[in-house]
């Protein structure tokens, strides 16, 4: 290795390569290319432009770039908006790449300047005057170079730049240029060129003869085109109505019968008439007949009489569908609006709840209760606008969206339409089909409704829209504002119990070939297959168990040849195996530092028992199992009331500097957070501290302030259920949810006392074992 080697930045090209003396524009976007770029600015402005072997690598090795390459000058460097580098380069002279001194954040390279070797002076001259021929005669043929471009190359005398000005404006592979460039002997980079632009004559050649065929096959084509608008008039002086004239005339009958609109009408006869001259081997025809196919089979006017009976629908919305009153008596007030205004416009109507709690059966019951078509169109996953608003007939396949497919599907212009999962629409760059959606959903916009496949305008202000979600908050606001919600928050143990008596067991018994005389299950059966068997909001989990029970049944019927299978309570775990949950018990007996609250979750109520424990410490306060904000904020509001009210609370006043306190909240690997866990909290600490015990019978909710005040928390109903469910005889509840007491059963309700309060203190006096503490 010599000191006359450079050294200087590599920019590997990929798909093209610069010559000596060529001026050319280069977008750059990798990382390493536009740091070698960086560096060659830095310094003189020189670097060194080699090509890739193989386009298609990203990231190339050393080994996977030609050793000789061009030197060249950065002229010109403009970053643009996207992040890409766009230079202008001039190619100075060949060089070889020796060794490569940087690879990893960019290229840098010593390179060794190749002379080029000159022969003798008159075969040069015969070989550029050849080569200068040969260019002339493919500049003719290829007709994509210009006659200036071979007055530049005329004027240049030195062959070995004329050689690369040539090669660079011939569309030759990136191999065969490297080639080229390779050759720094002038006289065999003349005849190797000369060789290249002979083979390139002989495929243009080749070309030009298969352009001449296929015009003769188009002349062909419209020979035939001409030949068969003869047999057509000649068809139509027969009166034969077999060829496509007999078509058209029954798609003009179909028209003229239809009851779609005037300016629809006109839209549709315009394009039959354009069908009528349109080859029918043309794929214009195929969309054209497509889309009329489509304007008939669309309902303009047809209508189903609605039948708003508020008794027959309320007994139709009880037979399929047990409890859920609140949402009951909603759509009954709904049916009644709509019965005293004659008009279905006003909110729509979205169902929200946790998945198999019936919001699609629902929105079926309500189209039976009104006499309406039902149709329904899944949302979920939906990222394309097109699928709302349809494909525009220029594109291939092309179809209207999914409120169009489901008119048609609907057969009259009045149906219940079920948009079911809209809050699991997305987006992406085809658009947002939840903008789309706007327009469907708003009443003062839907009655014209634009397709892009159907183009003209249609009436949507006669559809019932019903849309169903799981979760509020990914519904967008602005559809969120277009509609009603209706909160379906799940089934009580109760309800649970009704319906799979009075529903699943019957579809089930049906499905696996039973009756009621060959399997019965018991009640208890049910309940503990409902609380520990499954763990949900709605009851698809239990039709699941119900049916495994009835095909154990079924197996027991047929291979024991018994005729009836009673399941009980203790006969459940031979068949469906150890139970798959648990739930809260009450405590045996009174315990110190243990209170037991009442949790609402998806799946229902559950009890929740909060422990604590004091040692000798600095006043530390230790929070554990996997608790949210919420729960952390409601343990210092307790902690820091109690410090305050120690002395009432025949507490030592300085515990807080002699102890530390340890919060913990049993089940660790489940998720804890809510409001309403404050006073569950805060008499789990007072009695911790203070040595009395919390009575066993009692569960608490409602949040608490930092003076002691008892806050509202909801979810009553279903955190009364699982206390009674647990053994629990007394509630403490905040006063503010006297209200809500209606909602629980009344079997329920009865066997529990309640016990409103406004402030802890209340709460510790019917929580706390012993004599009460005095209160201010």
């Amino acid at each position: 290795m010599t000191n006359d080697y450079k050294q200087l930045p590599l920019l590997p090209l990929r798909g093209l390569l610069i010559f000596p003396s060529m001026v050319l524009h280069l977008d750059v976007g990798r990382d390493k290319s536009i740091a070698a770029l960086e560096k060659a600015m830095m310094d003189d402005q020189t670097i060194f432009l080699a090509a890739q072997k193989k386009v298609s690598i990203d990231d190339p090795k050393p080994n996977e770039i030609y050793q000789i390459g061009t030197l060249a000058r950065v002229k010109q460097m403009l970053k643009l908006p996207n992040g890409t580098v766009r230079v202008l380069v001039e190619g100075l002279y060949r060089g070889e790449i020796v060794r490569f001194v940087e690879e990893e954040e960019e290229f840098v390279v010593e390179i060794n300047e190749l002379e080029e070797i000159s022969g003798d002076e008159n075969e040069q001259e015969a070989l550029m005057r050849s080569l200068l021929s040969q260019f002339e005669n493919y500049i003719k043929i290829s007709k994509k170079i210009t006659k200036e471009t071979l007055a530049t190359v005329s004027d240049i005398d030195e062959p070995g730049r004329m050689a690369d000005i040539i090669t660079s404006h011939l569309s030759l592979k990136i191999k065969d240029k490297q080639e080229l460039l390779e050759i720094v002997h002038i006289q065999k980079r003349l005849k190797h060129l000369i060789k290249l632009i002979s083979n390139e004559q002989k495929v243009l050649d080749l070309e030009k003869k298969i352009g001449q065929r296929v015009k003769s096959s188009m002349e062909k084509t419209q020979k035939e085109y001409y030949l068969r608008e003869q047999m057509k008039a000649i068809q139509k002086e027969l009166g034969d109505k077999d060829g496509k004239t007999g078509e058209v005339s029954q798609l003009r009958e179909k028209l003229e019968e239809s009851d779609m609109p005037k300016r629809v009408m006109e839209v549709a006869m315009k394009e039959l008439n354009r069908y009528e001259t349109v080859p029918q081997s043309s794929a214009e025809s195929s969309v054209i007949r497509n889309y009329l196919e489509w304007l008939l089979a669309l309902p303009w006017t047809e209508k189903t009489k609605d039948t708003i009976e508020i008794e027959q629908a309320k007994g139709i919305l009880d037979k399929d569908h047990y409890g859920l009153e609140k949402v009951k008596d909603r759509i009954l007030e709904y049916l009644a609006v709509q019965k005293l205004t004659q008009s279905i416009k006003g909110p729509i109507l979205c169902l929200v709840g946790p998945p198999g709690v019936g919001k699609t059966s629902l929105a079926k019951s309500i189209a039976s209760s009104i006499n309406r078509n039902f149709v329904r169109i899944s949302l979920g996953g939906v990222r394309d606008e097109a699928e709302i608003r349809g494909h525009r007939r220029t594109y291939i396949g092309a179809m209207p969206g999914r409120i169009i497919q489901g008119m048609k599907k609907a057969k009259t212009v009045n149906p219940v339409f079920l948009l079911d999962e809209i809050d699991k629409m997305s987006n992406d760059f085809r658009g947002d089909p939840s903008s789309a959606m706007l327009e469907v959903l708003d009443p003062e916009q839907n009655s014209t409704f634009s397709d892009h496949f159907i183009e003209e305008t249609y009436d949507l202000s006669n559809v019932l829209f019903i849309a169903t979600a799981n979760y509020v908050n990914n519904i967008p606001g602005p559809l969120l504002d277009r509609m009603e919600l209706i909160s379906i928050s799940g089934y009580t143990e109760v309800e649970k119990l009704h319906i799979a008596k009075e529903h699943l067991i019957n579809k089930q018994l049906k499905e696996n070939g039973l009756t009621k005389s060959n399997l019965q299950i018991r009640d208890e059966a049910l309940l503990k297959l409902i609380r520990m068997y499954t763990r949900e909001a709605g009851v698809r989990g239990l039709e699941r168990q119900v049916a495994k029970l009835c095909r154990k049944a079924a197996k027991i019927i047929i291979s024991e040849e018994k005729k009836r299978v009673i399941i009980t309570e203790k006969s459940i775990e031979d068949l469906l195996g150890k139970p798959m949950f648990r739930y809260g018990q009450m405590e045996k007996e009174d315990q110190v530092g243990a209170a037991t609250g009442l949790a609402y979750t998806a799946a229902g109520g559950d009890t929740l028992s909060i422990e604590v424990s004091h040692y000798p410490g600095k006043g530390k306060l230790t929070l554990t199992g996997k608790l949210g904000e919420v729960m952390r904020e409601s343990a210092q509001a307790a902690f820091s009331y109690i410090r305050s009210r120690a002395d009432e609370l025949q507490i030592d006043p300085d515990f807080y500097e002699k102890y530390d306190i340890h919060i913990h909240v049993p089940e660790g690997a489940t998720p804890k957070d809510g409001p309403s866990a404050g006073i569950t909290m805060a008499t789990a600490l007072v009695s911790a501290l203070s040595g009395r015990a919390v009575r066993k019978e009692v569960g608490m909710t409602g949040e608490i302030t930092l003076r002691g005040r008892v806050l509202p928390i909801g979810g009553l109903k279903e955190k009364s259920l699982s206390a009674h469910r647990a053994g629990i005889t007394t509630i403490i509840m905040p006063e503010e949810n006297k209200k809500d007491l209606d909602d629980i059963p009344k079997s329920v309700r009865e066997e529990l006392t309640f016990i409103p309060v406004g402030h802890l203190d209340q709460v510790l006096e019917h929580a706390l074992v012993g004599e009460n503490h005095e209160s201010n």
